[in-house]
């Protein structure tokens, strides 16, 4: 049996980064870019006005007020996406709207507000510094920069520049299908006819869950019953995917047939963590394959999978930051465990005055779903300790993302903005 630790550095080891494939920029949100992004031309690709008002020359207007205006002959009114042909001269303007570019000899913008029209004239009513109102070709984006770096997870804004450079598709690593596959005779699929004895499929769905919800494409492969030519019917049948995923059959009973089938099949890396949930839990290949054999238990399943599987996907998909936040949170009871396990248990968070409390959701028998459904982290207990102190700093995994945010602008003060 090897620790946790050793597990996650045994199969990140093995587990490799897919390639590359072009995807169009509106569905590559979470995707990890392939490749480096270089800016092809200046943004803005030409000095351009940032309000809407009138193109000058500052030596025109460097003593202009209200008591003393300055009027100048406007030449032309210049809409955005269209350019003025001619330069402004001595005493002269261009009307001009935000984001066109600025027209030939004007060097500032005077907005409209500081402004008075005159028929084919305009008096400037305030003097600005030289330079005002203009937003610089290349301010936000020069020629020849790196804008995203390869191993990027690509987020809104990026999608926004990498529309503004005109890239229509990039470079993402691959995400993996994942195979996933329940196991026992026992075993009902959900719409089928209730059967006493029987237990239905939950983990198919709960695994195929986990998958996409960090980016994987499930595949499920249904059940596969306590029959070794079954199994290794199935398990083949799931070597179209990138990674098989298992739930049962990975025990020491009689009709436990994941290990056995992982030995003929492909190599064993290991069987067995010393963890709870979760310790019984293979790891191998299967034809150049990675093969998870997880525990049958629905929370066994579940944790085992946040552990060693969700890293692996993240891995594979080419992300660099594998595993979930933690934090500290201060436990409200005592624990009692075994030593030599790492144990996760399902909790509830709260924070008051400052600091973050954690409380276990109750009962943790592996067998109990709800005891996950109910669950905003998970705390951690190192196999060193048998007893935790209510009072004693734990560390906890987070899994609600949602945790943190409010049902209104906290930044805000309760009368609303200042």
């Amino acid at each position: 049996m090897i620790s946790v630790e050793e597990a996650i550095r045994r199969i990140l080891e093995q587990i490799p980064r897919l390639g590359k494939e072009r995807w169009p920029i509106p569905q590559s949100l979470g995707r990890v870019l392939a490749e480096d992004i270089i800016a092809s031309r200046n943004i803005p690709p030409w000095n351009n006005s940032a309000m809407d008002g009138y193109a000058v020359r500052w030596e025109d207007i460097r003593e202009a007020s209200g008591k003393k205006p300055v009027e100048l002959k406007v030449l032309a009114d210049l809409p955005a996406g269209h350019v003025f042909k001619g330069g402004v001269g001595l005493g002269e303007a261009v009307r001009i709207m935000t984001g066109a570019p600025l027209p030939r000899g004007a060097d500032t913008v005077v907005q409209v507000e500081d402004t008075e029209k005159s028929g084919p004239r305009v008096r400037i009513l305030a003097s600005l510094e030289k330079g005002k109102n203009i937003r610089l070709a290349g301010e936000d984006v020069q020629v020849g920069e790196r804008i995203l770096e390869e191993g990027t997870v690509i987020q809104p804004a990026h999608i926004g520049m990498l529309a503004s450079l005109q890239r229509s598709f990039v470079s993402v690593y691959q995400c993996p299908r994942v195979a996933v596959l329940s196991t026992g005779d026992e075993l009902l699929e959900i719409d089928d006819p209730w059967q006493e004895g029987k237990i239905v499929n939950s983990n198919s769905y709960t695994l195929a869950a986990q998958i996409a919800d960090c980016g994987g494409h499930p595949l499920q492969l249904g059940i596969a019953r306590d029959h070794p030519e079954d199994l290794s019917e199935k398990i083949q049948q799931g070597l179209v995917a990138d990674l098989l995923v298992t739930s049962g059959g990975v025990s020491v009973g009689e009709y436990d047939l994941v290990k056995g089938m992982l030995k003929d099949l492909g190599k064993m890396n290991f069987w067995k963590v010393a963890m709870r949930p979760g310790q019984p839990l293979a790891f191998g290949m299967v034809f150049g394959k990675p093969l998870f054999g997880l525990p049958g238990n629905p929370v066994s399943a579940m944790v085992s999978f946040e552990q060693f599987v969700r890293p692996s996907i993240l891995q594979m998909s080419g992300h660099r930051k594998l595993f979930r936040p933690t934090l500290k949170a201060v436990l409200r009871e005592d624990i009692a465990k075994k030593a030599d396990l790492t144990y996760f248990l399902r909790c509830r968070l709260m924070a008051k005055e400052g600091k973050t409390y954690a409380t276990t959701t109750g009962e943790q028998g592996s067998g109990m779903l709800s005891s996950m459904v109910k669950a905003q982290g998970l705390i951690v207990l190192s196999r060193e300790k048998s007893l935790v102190r209510a009072g004693e700093e734990v560390n906890v995994i987070l899994l609600d993302p949602t945790l943190s945010y409010t049902s209104s602008p906290s930044y805000l003060s309760p009368s609303g903005p200042e």
